[in-house]
């Protein structure tokens, strides 16, 4: 079967594991292009990773063989790119977050469908051993009905971190801690417990970093199901701590940690997953995790391309969450 053809659009931060990631899989996928408009990127990429580099973005949507484009650039240029390569019939791969705002992720979503192609995410945590055990028990009704789901994402950040030009900011990022470090977590969360409505919460900008937007939030909520929950999320917690999931259920509880699983039930039977240590990127280095989960999202998304595997982590997925976090952000106004 003939490799499928990618290209990688943007080489910032999250590049090198999407690039590590697509050489485990090169029997199967070929980056023929990694773009950046930046030459000192791309020379910089070129130096460490065999994948040709190219400052011709439109050379890229123009290549018929290229059949899928991993969009890993900014958020606030998504919409734009994304348009582009639907309208070229070109499966999309998006970093999170979708924008910058909740109308232009909708757009964005709305465009994917209308084009008739895939749009995956890079929301990897979901594939995380403990979090794949962790759906598998939730599915299976082994902890009954839900009453409690909680979160608590308390990374750290220095103030180096938004020091970069853009970042923290609304116009490149469209918000702070809930947006982009947090939604993983979200994400995690609201795939096991389902929809939050009746948000209430408080949301600052600490002393600690001076930035645009949040860096601290703690939120209260229910969900469809009648469940209770709080998130707490933060990049204020020196030196870093695991994110944390807590599910309550009438038959047990589920506690995920960074990349552990504990759960035990009241028919006397346990679960323990995970523990691989992998990091989480909780600390101030963002990426100080292996691309193992890199590497099982975009197998993922090229399954789905070849074969119509289903999207493990799919654009609604991430409206989802946005949607939450708008609500979270609404509710601290």
């Amino acid at each position: 079967m003939a490799k499928l053809k990618v290209a990688m659009i943007g080489l910032g931060m999250a590049s090198g594991h999407h690039a590590r990631a697509l050489l485990d899989l090169s029997d199967r996928i070929e980056c023929v292009a990694a773009y950046s408009q930046t030459a000192a990127r791309r020379d910089a990429f070129a130096g460490q990773y065999p994948i040709p580099v190219s400052g011709d973005l439109d050379a890229i949507f123009a290549d018929e063989a290229i059949g899928a484009v991993l969009i890993l650039t900014p958020p606030s240029s998504h919409l734009e790119l994304v348009r582009r390569a639907a309208a070229a019939k070109k499966h999309i791969l998006l970093e999170k977050p979708l924008d910058i705002s909740f109308e232009r992720s909708e757009a964005i979503v709305r465009a994917a469908k209308e084009a008739g192609v895939l749009l995956g995410m890079v929301l990897q945590n979901r594939f995380r051993a403990a979090a794949l055990k962790l759906d598998e028990i939730v599915k299976s009704g082994r902890l009954g009905q839900l009453v409690e789901a909680s979160a608590a994402i308390r990374n750290w950040r220095p103030q180096s971190y938004y020091d970069v030009e853009g970042r923290g900011t609304r116009a490149r990022d469209g918000g702070g801690v809930l947006l982009t470090q947090g939604i993983h977590t979200i994400d995690l969360l609201l795939s096991h417990a389902g929809t939050p409505k009746d948000v209430s919460s408080f949301v600052r900008t600490s002393p600690i970093h001076t930035m645009e937007t949040e860096d601290l939030v703690t939120a209260a909520f229910c969900f469809e199901n009648g469940a209770i929950g709080t998130l707490n999320a933060t990049t204020c917690a020196y030196p870093g701590l695991p994110e944390r999931i807590e599910l309550i259920g009438t038959k047990g509880t589920a506690v995920f940690t960074g990349d552990r699983l504990d759960a035990a039930f009241m028919d006397g039977t346990s679960v323990t997953e995970g523990g691989e240590r992998s990091g989480s990127g909780s600390g101030a280095n963002p990426m100080a995790f292996g691309h193992e989960m890199h590497r099982a999202l975009i197998e993922n998304f090229a399954d789905a391309v070849r074969d119509g595997t289903p999207l493990r982590v799919t654009g609604d997925d991430a409206l989802n969450a946005h949607r939450f976090i708008e609500a979270i952000l609404a509710g601290g106004r």
